[in-house]
Protein backbone atom coordinates (compact mmCIF):
# COMPACT_ATOMS: atom_id res chain seq x y z
CA UNK A 1 0.00 0.00 0.00
CA UNK A 2 1.43 3.14 -0.79
CA UNK A 3 -0.86 5.76 -1.18
CA UNK A 4 -2.83 7.86 1.63
CA UNK A 5 -6.25 6.75 2.36
CA UNK A 6 -8.65 9.83 0.65
CA UNK A 7 -11.01 11.94 2.51
CA UNK A 8 -14.05 10.18 0.58
CA UNK A 9 -14.12 6.48 0.10
CA UNK A 10 -13.76 5.61 -3.26
CA UNK A 11 -16.67 4.13 -4.94
CA UNK A 12 -16.01 1.00 -6.90
CA UNK A 13 -18.94 0.01 -9.05
CA UNK A 14 -19.64 -3.23 -10.87
CA UNK A 15 -20.87 -2.85 -14.49
CA UNK A 16 -22.39 -5.67 -16.66
CA UNK A 17 -22.97 -5.64 -20.41
CA UNK A 18 -26.60 -4.02 -19.60
CA UNK A 19 -24.98 -1.31 -18.19
CA UNK A 20 -26.97 1.22 -16.32
CA UNK A 21 -30.11 -0.41 -16.55
CA UNK A 22 -28.91 -3.58 -14.25
CA UNK A 23 -27.61 -1.25 -12.05
CA UNK A 24 -28.95 -1.27 -7.94
CA UNK A 25 -30.41 2.16 -6.91
CA UNK A 26 -27.18 2.61 -4.08
CA UNK A 27 -24.77 1.92 -7.47
CA UNK A 28 -26.65 4.61 -9.77
CA UNK A 29 -26.65 6.94 -6.45
CA UNK A 30 -23.07 6.70 -6.47
CA UNK A 31 -22.44 7.56 -10.01
CA UNK A 32 -24.67 10.48 -10.07
CA UNK A 33 -23.06 12.58 -7.06
CA UNK A 34 -19.14 11.20 -8.25
CA UNK A 35 -17.21 14.18 -9.16
CA UNK A 36 -14.96 12.09 -11.24
CA UNK A 37 -15.45 8.88 -13.04
CA UNK A 38 -13.22 6.31 -13.95
CA UNK A 39 -13.33 3.42 -15.92
CA UNK A 40 -12.63 1.88 -19.61
CA UNK A 41 -13.87 3.97 -22.80
CA UNK A 42 -17.04 1.05 -23.22
CA UNK A 43 -17.76 1.38 -19.62
CA UNK A 44 -18.05 5.12 -19.34
CA UNK A 45 -19.83 5.25 -22.55
CA UNK A 46 -22.61 3.20 -20.83
CA UNK A 47 -23.17 5.71 -18.39
CA UNK A 48 -26.21 8.47 -19.26
CA UNK A 49 -24.77 11.69 -19.57
CA UNK A 50 -27.98 13.33 -18.13
CA UNK A 51 -27.71 10.83 -15.28
CA UNK A 52 -23.85 10.99 -14.23
CA UNK A 53 -22.54 14.64 -15.00
CA UNK A 54 -19.10 14.00 -13.43
CA UNK A 55 -15.91 14.31 -15.21
CA UNK A 56 -15.08 11.43 -17.37
CA UNK A 57 -11.78 10.10 -17.00
CA UNK A 58 -10.17 6.87 -19.11
CA UNK A 59 -7.63 4.46 -17.74
CA UNK A 60 -4.62 4.87 -19.91
CA UNK A 61 -2.09 1.74 -20.53
CA UNK A 62 -0.73 -0.21 -18.95
CA UNK A 63 -3.55 0.53 -16.19
CA UNK A 64 -1.58 -0.91 -12.84
CA UNK A 65 0.86 2.14 -13.17
CA UNK A 66 -2.04 4.55 -13.57
CA UNK A 67 -3.93 3.82 -10.72
CA UNK A 68 -1.67 5.44 -7.96
CA UNK A 69 -1.41 8.70 -10.55
CA UNK A 70 -4.75 9.30 -10.64
CA UNK A 71 -5.95 8.57 -7.35
CA UNK A 72 -3.58 11.52 -6.13
CA UNK A 73 -4.50 14.23 -9.19
CA UNK A 74 -8.28 13.62 -7.99
CA UNK A 75 -7.61 13.19 -4.26
CA UNK A 76 -9.88 14.74 -1.94
CA UNK A 77 -12.59 14.69 -4.95
CA UNK A 78 -15.58 11.91 -4.39
CA UNK A 79 -14.42 9.45 -7.32
CA UNK A 80 -16.09 6.53 -8.99
CA UNK A 81 -14.44 3.81 -10.80
CA UNK A 82 -16.24 1.20 -12.93
CA UNK A 83 -15.19 -1.99 -13.13
CA UNK A 84 -16.62 -5.04 -15.46
CA UNK A 85 -18.84 -7.52 -13.70
CA UNK A 86 -17.62 -7.89 -9.79
CA UNK A 87 -14.86 -5.18 -9.02
CA UNK A 88 -12.93 -7.43 -6.62
CA UNK A 89 -13.02 -10.85 -9.35
CA UNK A 90 -9.92 -10.33 -11.42
CA UNK A 91 -10.97 -6.81 -11.36
CA UNK A 92 -9.59 -3.10 -10.42
CA UNK A 93 -10.26 -3.43 -7.23
CA UNK A 94 -7.71 -5.57 -5.88
CA UNK A 95 -5.41 -2.95 -7.45
CA UNK A 96 -7.44 -0.50 -5.77
CA UNK A 97 -7.65 -2.06 -2.13
CA UNK A 98 -3.31 -2.54 -2.80
CA UNK A 99 -3.03 1.05 -3.66
CA UNK A 100 -5.41 2.53 -1.00
CA UNK A 101 -6.32 0.11 1.69
CA UNK A 102 -9.38 -2.00 1.60
CA UNK A 103 -10.49 0.59 4.14
CA UNK A 104 -10.86 3.21 1.90
CA UNK A 105 -12.90 1.74 -1.17
CA UNK A 106 -17.07 1.01 -1.01
CA UNK A 107 -17.77 -1.62 -3.07
CA UNK A 108 -20.91 -2.29 -5.36
CA UNK A 109 -20.24 -5.93 -6.83
CA UNK A 110 -22.39 -6.98 -10.15
CA UNK A 111 -22.83 -10.47 -10.82
CA UNK A 112 -19.26 -11.26 -12.51
CA UNK A 113 -19.09 -13.19 -15.95
CA UNK A 114 -18.47 -16.38 -14.41
CA UNK A 115 -21.65 -16.21 -12.77
CA UNK A 116 -23.44 -15.05 -15.70
CA UNK A 117 -21.61 -18.33 -17.68
CA UNK A 118 -22.51 -20.58 -14.96
CA UNK A 119 -26.31 -19.75 -15.01
CA UNK A 120 -26.23 -20.25 -18.26
CA UNK A 121 -24.51 -23.71 -18.87
CA UNK A 122 -26.04 -25.29 -15.56
CA UNK A 123 -22.91 -25.37 -14.27
CA UNK A 124 -22.27 -25.71 -10.66
CA UNK A 125 -19.73 -22.65 -9.91
CA UNK A 126 -17.91 -24.24 -7.05
CA UNK A 127 -16.58 -27.16 -9.44
CA UNK A 128 -15.82 -24.69 -12.50
CA UNK A 129 -11.76 -23.99 -13.19
CA UNK A 130 -11.88 -20.49 -14.55
CA UNK A 131 -8.91 -19.07 -16.12
CA UNK A 132 -8.26 -15.95 -17.40
CA UNK A 133 -6.25 -14.86 -20.15
CA UNK A 134 -6.90 -11.18 -20.17
CA UNK A 135 -2.90 -9.76 -20.00
CA UNK A 136 -1.62 -12.85 -19.87
CA UNK A 137 -0.70 -15.75 -21.95
CA UNK A 138 -3.03 -18.04 -23.39
CA UNK A 139 -0.81 -20.76 -22.48
CA UNK A 140 -2.34 -20.78 -18.90
CA UNK A 141 -4.99 -22.49 -19.99
CA UNK A 142 -2.75 -25.89 -20.92
CA UNK A 143 -2.37 -26.26 -16.85
CA UNK A 144 -5.61 -26.70 -16.01
CA UNK A 145 -6.18 -29.07 -18.83
CA UNK A 146 -7.38 -32.68 -17.40
CA UNK A 147 -9.63 -35.24 -18.88
CA UNK A 148 -13.48 -34.42 -18.08
CA UNK A 149 -13.03 -30.94 -16.37
CA UNK A 150 -15.28 -27.94 -17.02
CA UNK A 151 -13.25 -24.60 -17.56
CA UNK A 152 -14.47 -20.74 -17.88
CA UNK A 153 -11.57 -19.05 -19.82
CA UNK A 154 -12.19 -14.98 -19.46
CA UNK A 155 -11.57 -13.70 -22.96
CA UNK A 156 -8.80 -10.94 -23.54
CA UNK A 157 -10.70 -10.24 -26.87
CA UNK A 158 -12.42 -11.10 -30.13
CA UNK A 159 -9.08 -13.38 -31.07
CA UNK A 160 -8.95 -15.68 -27.58
CA UNK A 161 -11.64 -18.54 -28.65
CA UNK A 162 -9.82 -19.26 -31.29
CA UNK A 163 -6.01 -18.99 -29.78
CA UNK A 164 -8.35 -21.53 -27.03
CA UNK A 165 -8.71 -23.93 -29.66
CA UNK A 166 -5.52 -24.14 -31.46
CA UNK A 167 -3.86 -24.40 -27.86
CA UNK A 168 -6.53 -27.30 -27.30
CA UNK A 169 -5.20 -29.01 -30.37
CA UNK A 170 -1.19 -28.94 -29.47
CA UNK A 171 -2.01 -30.04 -26.38
CA UNK A 172 -4.02 -33.30 -27.39
CA UNK A 173 -7.54 -32.30 -26.36
CA UNK A 174 -9.36 -31.70 -29.92
CA UNK A 175 -12.29 -33.16 -29.09
CA UNK A 176 -13.22 -30.62 -26.49
CA UNK A 177 -16.56 -29.27 -26.63
CA UNK A 178 -16.08 -24.97 -26.67
CA UNK A 179 -18.89 -22.93 -25.95
CA UNK A 180 -18.39 -19.01 -26.74
CA UNK A 181 -20.80 -16.97 -24.39
CA UNK A 182 -20.89 -13.23 -25.85
CA UNK A 183 -22.08 -10.13 -24.09
CA UNK A 184 -23.70 -11.74 -21.44
CA UNK A 185 -26.31 -10.26 -19.59
CA UNK A 186 -27.21 -7.80 -22.43
CA UNK A 187 -30.08 -7.82 -25.05
CA UNK A 188 -27.15 -8.94 -27.53
CA UNK A 189 -26.08 -11.77 -25.35
CA UNK A 190 -25.47 -14.59 -27.80
CA UNK A 191 -23.78 -17.94 -27.80
CA UNK A 192 -22.24 -20.75 -29.99
CA UNK A 193 -20.16 -23.97 -30.03
CA UNK A 194 -17.98 -26.21 -31.09
CA UNK A 195 -15.15 -28.18 -31.28
CA UNK A 196 -11.83 -27.76 -30.76
CA UNK A 197 -10.10 -30.06 -33.38
CA UNK A 198 -12.73 -28.24 -36.06
CA UNK A 199 -13.11 -24.33 -34.58
CA UNK A 200 -12.78 -22.56 -37.88
CA UNK A 201 -15.31 -19.41 -36.31
CA UNK A 202 -14.10 -16.11 -37.53
CA UNK A 203 -13.70 -13.96 -34.44
CA UNK A 204 -16.44 -12.47 -33.24
CA UNK A 205 -17.59 -9.76 -30.21
CA UNK A 206 -14.77 -8.78 -28.00
CA UNK A 207 -16.51 -9.28 -24.84
CA UNK A 208 -16.68 -12.89 -24.13
CA UNK A 209 -16.32 -16.02 -22.03
CA UNK A 210 -15.40 -19.48 -23.26
CA UNK A 211 -16.38 -22.61 -21.65
CA UNK A 212 -14.26 -25.75 -22.51
CA UNK A 213 -15.28 -29.07 -21.18
CA UNK A 214 -11.91 -30.89 -21.69
CA UNK A 215 -12.08 -34.09 -23.80
CA UNK A 216 -8.91 -36.01 -24.28
CA UNK A 217 -7.48 -37.31 -27.98
CA UNK A 218 -7.00 -41.24 -26.66
CA UNK A 219 -4.52 -41.27 -29.63
CA UNK A 220 -3.25 -37.71 -28.65
CA UNK A 221 1.57 -37.95 -29.01
CA UNK A 222 1.33 -35.54 -26.17
CA UNK A 223 1.75 -37.76 -22.85
CA UNK A 224 -0.94 -37.70 -19.96
CA UNK A 225 -0.46 -35.03 -17.24
CA UNK A 226 -1.24 -35.40 -13.84
CA UNK A 227 -1.99 -33.28 -11.09
CA UNK A 228 0.71 -34.21 -8.78
CA UNK A 229 4.42 -33.74 -9.39
CA UNK A 230 6.13 -36.38 -11.61
CA UNK A 231 5.69 -35.48 -14.74
CA UNK A 232 6.97 -38.24 -17.67
CA UNK A 233 10.19 -37.30 -18.65
CA UNK A 234 8.84 -37.50 -22.30
CA UNK A 235 6.19 -34.18 -20.95
CA UNK A 236 9.99 -32.24 -21.14
CA UNK A 237 12.14 -30.87 -24.19
CA UNK A 238 15.47 -31.52 -22.46
CA UNK A 239 19.80 -32.35 -23.57
CA UNK A 240 20.50 -35.08 -20.65
CA UNK A 241 19.80 -31.86 -18.34
CA UNK A 242 16.69 -33.28 -16.21
CA UNK A 243 15.87 -33.95 -12.84
CA UNK A 244 14.04 -37.76 -13.97
CA UNK A 245 10.60 -38.70 -12.76
CA UNK A 246 10.76 -40.22 -10.02
CA UNK A 247 13.70 -38.21 -8.00
CA UNK A 248 11.65 -34.77 -9.21
CA UNK A 249 8.62 -36.23 -7.28
CA UNK A 250 11.02 -36.82 -4.20
CA UNK A 251 12.18 -33.38 -4.62
CA UNK A 252 8.70 -31.54 -4.34
CA UNK A 253 7.52 -33.53 -1.52
CA UNK A 254 10.56 -32.01 0.29
CA UNK A 255 10.70 -28.46 -1.34
CA UNK A 256 6.67 -29.01 0.22
CA UNK A 257 4.92 -25.65 -2.11
CA UNK A 258 2.49 -23.93 -0.39
CA UNK A 259 0.25 -21.20 -2.08
CA UNK A 260 2.07 -18.09 -2.31
CA UNK A 261 5.04 -18.69 -1.85
CA UNK A 262 8.38 -18.03 -4.07
CA UNK A 263 10.97 -20.94 -4.97
CA UNK A 264 14.43 -20.00 -6.60
CA UNK A 265 15.76 -23.24 -8.53
CA UNK A 266 19.38 -23.01 -8.83
CA UNK A 267 20.85 -24.89 -11.68
CA UNK A 268 17.32 -24.84 -13.47
CA UNK A 269 18.59 -27.48 -16.79
CA UNK A 270 15.01 -27.97 -17.68
CA UNK A 271 12.91 -26.07 -15.81
CA UNK A 272 11.37 -29.10 -14.28
CA UNK A 273 11.68 -28.65 -10.76
CA UNK A 274 10.46 -24.64 -10.79
CA UNK A 275 7.46 -25.89 -13.34
CA UNK A 276 6.13 -28.48 -11.38
CA UNK A 277 6.58 -26.57 -8.33
CA UNK A 278 4.50 -23.89 -9.93
CA UNK A 279 1.86 -26.18 -11.08
CA UNK A 280 0.81 -27.17 -7.38
CA UNK A 281 -1.38 -24.13 -7.16
CA UNK A 282 -1.73 -20.95 -9.72
CA UNK A 283 -0.40 -18.40 -7.03
CA UNK A 284 3.01 -20.16 -6.56
CA UNK A 285 6.22 -18.43 -8.07
CA UNK A 286 9.20 -20.02 -8.97
CA UNK A 287 12.63 -18.01 -10.55
CA UNK A 288 14.87 -20.77 -12.17
CA UNK A 289 18.86 -19.44 -12.51
CA UNK A 290 20.66 -21.50 -15.41
CA UNK A 291 23.85 -19.92 -16.79
CA UNK A 292 23.89 -21.82 -19.95
CA UNK A 293 21.65 -19.56 -22.41
CA UNK A 294 20.35 -22.21 -24.59
CA UNK A 295 19.01 -24.62 -21.81
CA UNK A 296 17.20 -20.80 -20.38
CA UNK A 297 15.69 -20.76 -23.52
CA UNK A 298 14.61 -24.39 -23.50
CA UNK A 299 13.08 -23.30 -19.97
CA UNK A 300 10.66 -20.93 -20.90
CA UNK A 301 9.70 -23.54 -23.85
CA UNK A 302 9.10 -25.94 -21.41
CA UNK A 303 6.67 -23.63 -19.06
CA UNK A 304 4.84 -22.49 -21.97
CA UNK A 305 4.20 -25.80 -22.77
CA UNK A 306 3.08 -26.94 -19.68
CA UNK A 307 1.00 -24.18 -18.09
CA UNK A 308 3.08 -21.87 -16.29
CA UNK A 309 4.32 -18.91 -18.50
CA UNK A 310 4.81 -17.09 -15.19
CA UNK A 311 7.83 -18.96 -14.60
CA UNK A 312 11.06 -16.54 -14.69
CA UNK A 313 14.21 -17.30 -15.98
CA UNK A 314 17.50 -15.49 -15.31
CA UNK A 315 20.36 -16.42 -17.19
CA UNK A 316 23.42 -16.10 -15.14
CA UNK A 317 25.72 -18.47 -12.87
CA UNK A 318 25.13 -18.22 -9.04
CA UNK A 319 25.57 -17.38 -6.72
CA UNK A 320 26.10 -14.16 -8.74
CA UNK A 321 22.99 -14.17 -10.10
CA UNK A 322 21.07 -14.32 -7.12
CA UNK A 323 21.86 -10.54 -6.86
CA UNK A 324 18.77 -8.81 -6.45
CA UNK A 325 16.06 -11.49 -6.67
CA UNK A 326 13.24 -11.44 -4.21
CA UNK A 327 13.72 -13.32 -1.14
CA UNK A 328 12.38 -16.87 -1.63
CA UNK A 329 10.41 -19.19 0.89
CA UNK A 330 12.45 -21.98 -0.15
CA UNK A 331 15.59 -22.92 -2.45
CA UNK A 332 16.34 -26.09 -5.06
CA UNK A 333 19.67 -26.49 -6.16
CA UNK A 334 20.08 -29.38 -8.96
CA UNK A 335 23.68 -27.91 -9.89
CA UNK A 336 26.58 -25.88 -9.08
CA UNK A 337 27.06 -26.72 -5.65
CA UNK A 338 31.05 -26.70 -5.68
CA UNK A 339 31.06 -23.13 -6.97
CA UNK A 340 32.56 -20.72 -4.27
CA UNK A 341 30.13 -18.92 -2.06
CA UNK A 342 26.72 -20.67 -3.68
CA UNK A 343 25.26 -22.44 -0.34
CA UNK A 344 26.71 -19.81 1.77
CA UNK A 345 24.28 -17.15 -0.42
CA UNK A 346 20.95 -19.36 -0.57
CA UNK A 347 21.38 -20.47 3.30
CA UNK A 348 21.35 -16.30 3.84
CA UNK A 349 18.06 -15.66 1.18
CA UNK A 350 16.04 -17.77 3.46
CA UNK A 351 14.20 -16.40 6.59
CA UNK A 352 13.55 -18.29 9.18
CA UNK A 353 11.12 -21.78 8.06
CA UNK A 354 12.51 -21.49 4.95
CA UNK A 355 13.47 -24.71 3.00
CA UNK A 356 16.35 -26.03 1.20
CA UNK A 357 16.77 -28.69 -0.67
CA UNK A 358 20.11 -29.77 -2.50
CA UNK A 359 20.41 -33.09 -5.24
CA UNK A 360 23.58 -34.37 -6.23
CA UNK A 361 25.06 -37.00 -7.75
CA UNK A 362 29.61 -36.58 -7.66
CA UNK A 363 31.30 -37.42 -4.84
CA UNK A 364 32.61 -33.78 -4.13
CA UNK A 365 29.14 -31.95 -3.79
CA UNK A 366 27.97 -35.12 -1.76
CA UNK A 367 30.83 -33.75 0.54
CA UNK A 368 30.35 -30.04 0.52
CA UNK A 369 26.20 -31.60 1.32
CA UNK A 370 27.68 -33.80 4.12
CA UNK A 371 29.36 -31.03 5.64
CA UNK A 372 26.54 -28.75 5.84
CA UNK A 373 24.59 -31.54 7.24
CA UNK A 374 26.66 -31.87 10.03
CA UNK A 375 26.46 -27.90 10.66
CA UNK A 376 23.06 -27.61 10.12
CA UNK A 377 20.87 -30.90 10.68
CA UNK A 378 17.89 -31.44 8.60
CA UNK A 379 18.08 -34.68 6.63
CA UNK A 380 20.08 -36.63 4.32
CA UNK A 381 19.00 -39.25 2.45
CA UNK A 382 20.41 -41.53 -0.95
CA UNK A 383 17.77 -41.91 -3.27
CA UNK A 384 18.29 -44.83 -5.49
CA UNK A 385 15.78 -45.89 -8.69
CA UNK A 386 16.31 -48.88 -10.90
CA UNK A 387 14.22 -49.48 -14.11
CA UNK A 388 13.11 -53.03 -15.80
CA UNK A 389 14.99 -53.49 -18.85
CA UNK A 390 15.22 -56.46 -21.13
CA UNK A 391 18.66 -58.43 -20.30
CA UNK A 392 18.85 -61.03 -23.65
CA UNK A 393 16.03 -62.90 -23.39
CA UNK A 394 14.87 -62.22 -20.05
CA UNK A 395 14.30 -58.92 -17.77
CA UNK A 396 16.77 -57.11 -15.36
CA UNK A 397 17.06 -53.99 -13.39
CA UNK A 398 19.67 -51.06 -14.66
CA UNK A 399 20.57 -48.85 -11.80
CA UNK A 400 20.44 -45.61 -12.32
CA UNK A 401 22.96 -42.77 -10.62
CA UNK A 402 22.00 -42.59 -7.06
CA UNK A 403 21.11 -38.79 -6.01
CA UNK A 404 22.12 -37.83 -2.66
CA UNK A 405 19.74 -35.53 -1.08
CA UNK A 406 19.74 -32.90 1.75
CA UNK A 407 16.56 -31.65 3.19
CA UNK A 408 17.06 -28.53 6.07
CA UNK A 409 14.97 -25.92 7.77
CA UNK A 410 15.96 -22.81 8.15
CA UNK A 411 15.79 -22.44 12.21
CA UNK A 412 13.43 -19.79 13.98
CA UNK A 413 16.06 -17.73 16.50
CA UNK A 414 15.75 -19.04 20.16
CA UNK A 415 13.91 -16.89 22.49
CA UNK A 416 16.81 -15.73 24.31
CA UNK A 417 18.61 -14.31 21.19
CA UNK A 418 14.79 -13.09 20.01
CA UNK A 419 14.40 -11.09 23.42
CA UNK A 420 18.22 -9.48 23.18
CA UNK A 421 17.36 -8.13 19.97
CA UNK A 422 13.66 -6.58 21.34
Amino acid sequence: MSSAAPPHPVTVVGLGADGWTGLTAAARSALATAEVLIGGPRQLDLLPAGECPGERVAWPSPLRPAVPKLMAEHAGRRIAVLASGDPMFYGIGRALAQELGPHALLVHPHPSSVSYACARLGWPVEDTEVVTVVGRPVARVAAALYEGRRLLVLSAGAASPGEIAALLRERGFGPSRMRVLEQLGSEDESAYEGHADTWDRAPGDPLNVVAVECRRDPGAEAPRLGATPGLPDTAYEHDGQLTKRHVRAATLCALAPAPGELLWDIGGGSGSIGIEWMRTHPSCRAVTVERVPERAERIARNAAALGVPGLRVVTGAAPAALIGLPAPDAVFIGGGLTAPGLLDAAWAALAPGGRLVANTVTLESEAALTDRYRRHGGELVKLAVAHAVPVGGFTGWRQAMPVTQWTVTKPWPAATETREQT
